[in-house]
């Protein structure tokens, strides 16, 4: 089946007890079993619960997994992959990720014996230098959050698994639709659903995509026993989402190419982060790799107060954090998502002062340039 038809149908047959099209909420804290031991598949809500079992259905057949796990968080559900490996265990973490993956590891993770080193993932040579004997897992973000660097996921499978070591990517900017990592030898894929799955801005969660089956015993114990688990009301929001994730992203797609375009124009721009440039340095590996370029978009303005004045003087734009919303949203990468990466890092990395990301909405294409050239000038 297309994509467009697993995401309406996967998880989402019709209530045997109803016929409801829609999958029901199923607002449950218990289930009433019928005798010890004797229950219909559902003991306790943390544990099981239909409403969320439909989603996990759903999103994992989005990613060509046999598995999935939906989280409270996007950062739920990295940490329940961090602990597939233990105290002693090393990490190699793509060096440009969200803020909050770089503080996971930099204030939680390592105060727990995981040892990590941050590693430009983009230039496959710097990966086979960074191995360790205790090296047990690859996390990479692709493309990076927010400068958009492109890593090779076929390169980066091939060169761990040789090592006997897993692959985790997290697919946030992109969504299933625009790229599908286990077809590149992925082992894990981690998403904030908050994001394009969800699509509109009113739920946060998480959700973990794998094929290994003792991984995924292990991911759902540890589902079960930390208890990050998704609503039944949030697991109904993503999954109506994901049911347009076709059509939104292809919206997303085209008017974040237009986007771009319109700014590496601009003479008060300096320089535009997007793949879909063909001055973007990856930009025909994300041709190989992705369906498409998405709708996120970073650009130089030169100086913090360039940024600030931008950011306060758009009306159409949304100033807030997080992104994959149908509406544009604004932000300043340095001060918000990466506040908890160090300046000097940031810096080498080129998330400045004057760094402004735009998720790039689905409203009329006209009206977001029209909004960024107003605020712009």
């Amino acid at each position: 089946m297309g994509f467009s038809t697993i995401a309406i149908h996967a998880g989402n047959e019709p209530d045997a007890a109803t016929g409801a099209v829609s999958v029901p909420i199923y607002q449950t804290s218990t289930y009433a079993q019928e005798g010890l031991g004797r229950h219909k598949g559902y003991e306790y809500a943390r544990t099981q619960n239909p409403t969320r079992a439909a989603l996990e259905k759903n999103i994992a057949a989005l990613e060509g997994a046999r598995f999935g796990f939906a989280f409270a968080s996007g950062m739920s559900a990295t940490d329940s992959v961090l602990k597939l490996v233990k105290a002693g265990d090393h990490v190699i973490l793509g060096d440009n990720t969200y803020g909050g993956t770089f503080r996971l590891f930099n204030k939680v993770l390592s105060n727990y014996g995981i040892e990590f080193d941050l590693v430009d993932t983009t230039d496959a040579a710097n990966l086979e230098q960074a191995f360790k004997p205790n090296t047990r897992m690859v996390f990479v973000e692709t493309p990076t959050n927010p400068v958009m660097s492109v890593t090779d996921l076929r390169a980066v499978s091939e060169i761990a698994h040789a090592r006997g070591v897993r692959v985790v990517c997290d697919n946030t900017f992109m969504s299933p639709y625009l790229q599908r990592p286990i077809e590149f030898g992925v082992d894990i894929v981690v998403h904030s659903t908050t994001k394009y799955l969800n699509g509109h801005s009113d739920s946060v969660g998480g959700f973990v995509a794998l094929n290994d089956e003792k991984d995924a015993e292990w991911i759902g114990f540890v589902q079960n026993s930390v208890g990050a688990i998704l609503s039944p009301f949030d697991s109904f929001l993503v999954l109506r989402g994901t049911k347009t994730l076709a059509v939104r992203m292809e919206a997303h797609d085209r008017n974040g190419r237009q986007v771009a375009g319109f700014l590496a124009e601009h003479p008060k721009v300096q320089k535009v982060y997007y793949p879909g440039l063909v001055s973007h340095p990856q930009h025909e590996l994300a041709k190989r790799q992705q369906k498409g370029f998405g709708g996120m978009v970073a650009f130089e303005t030169g100086s913090l107060d360039n940024a600030r004045k931008v950011l306060e003087s758009v009306k159409l734009c949304i100033l807030g954090e997080s992104l994959g919303g149908v509406e544009s949203l604004i932000s300043h990468p340095a001060s918000m998502t990466h506040a908890s990466v160090p300046p000097e890092k940031r810096e080498q990395l080129g998330i400045t002062d004057g760094l402004v990301r735009i998720s790039v909405g689905i409203e009329d294409v006209e009206d977001i340039i029209a909004d960024l050239d107003q605020a712009l000038s």
